[in-house]
């Protein structure tokens, strides 16, 4: 961002002469000769003008200074340094709003000006002293903007939203307006009126409201309390499957009440998802065990609190002591983490009413209070909807509406809804990126070649699933004449292209990983390089990493070296052709040979993994079919995993783990790992009760116990038994995680049973793959280091966005499937399928439908008609429904149909078809939230 200091004469005359202006993000503003471009009408000042905002109006009113329809906007350096200071989202919306040429928003080192420098006075406050800045700043420029010959006179005009400073300000002959004020008099562009937000950082009480919610207590005590160890300090997580219940997960080392349990309305207290918040402990006899209730807010009566009073006794059941945990109450908020929501507007049923509720996508998120005059045109509409404030006498949160995304339902906007919901980038990539890449046409030059060998000649190839575009990962495997075996694993040199800190490089840890969805991927770097100069396609030379080893038949590891490297890939190959080569009993080519020679070792690679404890897991993928002209999804089936599957998988692991020791034995502070954390043992009571009912045993004091029972767990008449109790360990699981060695200790991956791990093997769709090329490259001094790379503190701050950025990744792709799973049965009628209980609840049974790959609850409640007798039995742990009991992993069978007679909520809807329960058939309820691809599976390691 540019600043100036500028001068009235230069001001002067560079605008006398025609054509000529001040560039964007400039100290004064650029215009034609005095006059601001194109601004809107403003009754209440119809003259030419400008508008100079204070810090709060800008942090609270964002989204309307984002509206194109606001232009010539002054932002002060005062301003940017304390938006900078009390929110980096905000700070970074304005700066790319000051970026951009259209909307005329320029910036003013006012600190760093003689004429409106000022001191702070004896016993003024900073805040004090950085409004009386603004106002300085504001007399200057309109003295200043006096001095152009113009037939008309220009105005700054200050906007704040602040009592005090507004008539500090009118009393000093500045003119100066509220946000509401001013956006209510631009007259031409009513809708404006909808985005302000409510000023107040709880939001408007409502008039007459009853109180509900304890009052917060303040930050400064707060702080003490935490201090004193009175309270406890968390994140909060709300719960997907019961509004009434949260988690808050407490920051710090103490292993002691990590996990505190939230229930019921009053000690919600008002935290959303991801708040920081403050937790007080209850006394032991008031602790809870965590819900088995289904519990969603599907009512329209915001002041109906009795009926969430009735909701919350649900809740109270005895249960076994051993089942308490650790529970408590929000008794503040340290720091909101609210972010724009994208959702749909339920109108109200009151006739012109300007107040409506608004729906969020992610259930985790409360409904919404808004107030706005289209509720006509959005209804039916995916729209954005930002939180202002939470009143204690309001059920919901107040807000104000940002944006119409479109219409619900539409495949695009349905698409932007899920890349927003789980905060994925996914504009363009702007011309300072792109600026970065190579000049095509692009060839290997002898500067190239420094520091790499020349591996054309071996007979390397890639395995990937049909249609790949972006080949990180080839491989080779030949005989070398001691009778040894020669295997190496070609990883496309991605950093080669992205040097560390330009802007390629910036917006691609931005990214962090590229995302795919059913239908779209969307790149972590631009398309020249992830599917043409970096992919490792068959017959073009392409710069590669090459870790080679040398191994005996036994697939020991004699030697292992590193290399970058240049190699001409013979051959893309699918895993199905990868097999059919294999296979082949007439096919005896050097490609063919090299396959088999690495599935032989693959084979021996893996048998060692799962002795030494890795675990083995299932996952029912699943896989589309497209129409080539609708791209609508014709077909739907789980995904066949092959021998080649495994062997590609083998060699990647053992090339991560090289790697590894590598870049850990050259940098042990810095290295970027990966672990797994053992999951504590309260995390298998789901499992080992599970296998109990079915007279199994589960061992799992170790990883190895674990694998060596599952192995063992299989019953001749039920052959998928194995998978689900497979499929129900990995719900069991630790997330992986990215780390610097340098900030932990325990580098153990659980699941791989290895000591160490990293991921080298995918630069192409993972950062962190780039830095560990970059630790590799300079542990073999094939490059240079710079600083960042050696600052343990940066890479840890670096870890901590990646994990963010792959966990959001895995969101987005299941909600794509779950979205593409609804245009599936769109056209399939009425759907007759197996399913399994993977889960039992309070009220309902969670089932896995193999054949798609989806679960989803099922209710034995439905609103306005009787509930069955209902017997829940944690220990087995099973439900009985009148006299038909139902046990985790029962078999059931389910109709399955779509019902989008409901657009705010289209749901599929199951029949439960057999065992048929009396007195009355059951019908399962599934929001589209909640049919998904089941996460059971994929756990990326």
């Amino acid at each position: 961002m540019n600043f100036l200091q500028p001068t009235p004469a230069t001001y002067r005359r560079r605008c006398s002469e025609p054509g000529e202006a001040l560039q964007q993000g400039e100290g004064t503003p650029r215009s034609e000769p005095g006059c601001p471009p194109g601004g809107p009408a403003s009754s209440l000042c119809p003259g030419p003008h400008f508008l100079l905002p204070d810090t709060n109006l800008l942090l609270h009113q964002i989204d309307i200074l984002e509206d194109p329809v606001i232009k010539n906007v002054i932002v002060l350096q005062t301003v940017l340094q304390e938006v900078r200071h009390r929110s980096a989202p905000v700070y970074k919306r304005i700066r790319d709003v000051i970026q951009n040429p259209e909307k005329h928003f320029y910036s003013f080192t006012n600190e760093h000006h003689r004429e409106t420098y000022i001191e702070q006075n004896r016993g003024e406050s900073s805040n004090d002293r950085n409004d009386r800045a603004i106002r300085v700043a504001v007399k200057w420029y309109n003295e200043h903007l006096k001095k152009i010959e113009d037939e008309e006179k220009i105005q700054v005009i200050l906007l704040t939203n602040d009592r005090t400073n507004k008539e500090k300000a009118l009393e000093e002959g500045i003119t100066a307006y509220t946000c509401e004020e001013y956006i209510k008099s631009l007259t031409a562009n009513p809708e404006l009126v909808d985005r302000l937000a409510c000023v107040s950082d709880e939001g408007k009480e409502i008039e007459g409201g009853k109180v509900i919610f304890p009052e917060h207590i303040p930050l400064s005590k707060l702080q003490q309390g935490i201090k004193s160890g009175i309270y406890l300090q968390g994140t909060y997580r709300a719960n997907r499957e019961n509004y009434l219940e949260a988690t808050v997960w407490v920051h710090g080392d103490a292993e002691e009440n990590k996990e505190i349990i939230i229930q019921g309305l009053k000690h919600l207290n008002r935290a959303i998802h991801e708040d920081v918040v403050a937790v007080e402990l209850l006394a032991k006899d008031e602790w809870v065990a965590p819900s088995s209730v289904v519990l969603q807010d599907d009512g329209q009566n915001e002041e109906d609190i009795e009926n969430e009073e009735e909701k919350e006794n649900i809740l109270k059941t005895s249960v076994n002591k051993d089942m308490l945990r650790p529970t408590g109450r929000v008794v503040g908020i340290i720091k909101r983490n609210w972010r724009p929501y994208c959702g749909m507007l339920s109108k109200s049923q009151i006739k012109e009413a300007r107040r409506h509720l608004f729906t969020p996508a992610d259930r985790r998120i409360p409904r919404i209070r808004i107030e706005t005059r289209q509720a006509d045109t959005l209804e039916g509409q995916r729209i954005i909807v930002a939180i202002d404030g939470w009143p204690r006498n309001s059920r919901y949160p107040n807000g104000h509406f940002v944006k119409n995304l479109g219409s619900a339902g539409d495949k695009e906007t349905e698409t932007e809804v899920l890349l927003l919901e789980h905060d994925v980038p996914h504009q363009a990539f702007s011309q300072a990126v792109l600026s970065f890449l190579p000049k095509m046409p692009w060839s290997i030059t002898e500067e190239d070649m420094k520091h790499r060998e020349d591996l054309r000649h071996l007979t390397v190839c890639s395995v990937d699933p049909p249609g790949c575009t972006d080949i990180d990962d080839a491989l080779h495997c030949r005989e070398i004449g001691n009778g040894n075996l020669e295997v190496g694993v070609h990883i496309a040199d991605v950093s080669h292209f992205i040097r560390p800190g330009n802007a390629l490089d910036e917006e691609s840890v931005k990214r962090g990983t590229t995302v795919y969805l059913c239908e779209k991927r969307i790149d972590m770097v631009p398309e020249l390089l992830s599917s043409n100069l970096c992919s490792l396609r068959s017959n073009v030379d392409r710069l590669a990493f090459s870790c080679i080893w040398e191994m005996n038949q036994k697939a020991e590891i004699l030697k292992t070296r590193f290399t970058k490297s240049i190699i001409n890939s013979k051959a893309s190959l699918t895993y199905a052709e990868a097999q059919m080569r294999i296979d082949s009993a007439t096919m005896n080519d050097d490609i063919t040979i090299s396959l088999r020679g690495l599935n032989k070792l693959a084979k021996i690679l893996k048998k060692k993994r799962i002795d030494n404890g890795a675990l083995t897991l299932a996952s029912p993928e699943v896989r589309f079919h497209m129409d080539s002209e609708t791209h609508d999804p014709i077909d739907l089936q789980t995904k066949e995993l092959k021998e080649t599957n495994s062997m590609v998988e083998e060699f990647m692991l053992l090339a991560n783990i090289s790697v590894a020791q590598k870049i850990y034995d050259e940098f042990p502070e810095f290295a970027l790992l990966r672990k797994h954390p053992a999951p504590p043992p309260s995390n298998y009571d789901i499992l080992v009760k599970a296998a109990k009912s079915k007279n199994l045993e589960i061992k799992t004091d170790s990883a190895k116990a674990l694998a060596e029972s599952l192995d063992k767990a299989e019953s001749p008449t039920f052959p998928y038994l194995n998978t689900l109790l497979r499929i129900l360990t990995t719900r069991c699981m630790m997330q992986a995680v990215y780390f610097c060695s340098g900030m932990d200790n325990d580098f153990h991956h659980y699941g791989l049973a290895s000591p160490i791990y990293t991921h080298f093997t995918s630069p192409i769709r993972r950062y962190a793959d780039i830095i560990v090329h970059r630790l590799l490259a300079v542990a073999i001094g094939a490059d240079s280091t710079y600083p960042e790379l050696t600052d343990k503190h940066k890479l840890a701050e670096m870890c901590k966005n990646l994990n963010y950025r792959h966990k959001m990744a895995q969101y987005a792709q299941r909600a794509s499937v779950a979205f593409h799973t609804q245009l599936f049965f769109k056209t399939k009628g009425v759907v007759n399928e197996d399913a399994y209980i993977l889960f039992v609840r309070k009220n309902a049974i969670v089932v896995l439908i193999p054949k798609y790959g989806l679960e989803g609850t099922v209710f034995f409640e439905e609103k306005d008609k009787p509930t069955p007798k209902l017997e829940y039995n944690s220990e087995v742990p099973s439900l009985t429904v009148e006299d038909t009991t139902f046990h985790v992993f029962d078999k059931v069978k389910v109709n399955i149909m779509l019902d989008d007679s409901n657009i705010q909520h289209q749901k599929m809807r199951m029949v439960l078809v057999e065992p048929k329960v009396r007195p009355k058939i059951l019908r399962t309820m599934l929001s589209f939230s909640n049919v998904k691809k089941s996460s059971c599976g994929k756990m990326e390691i």
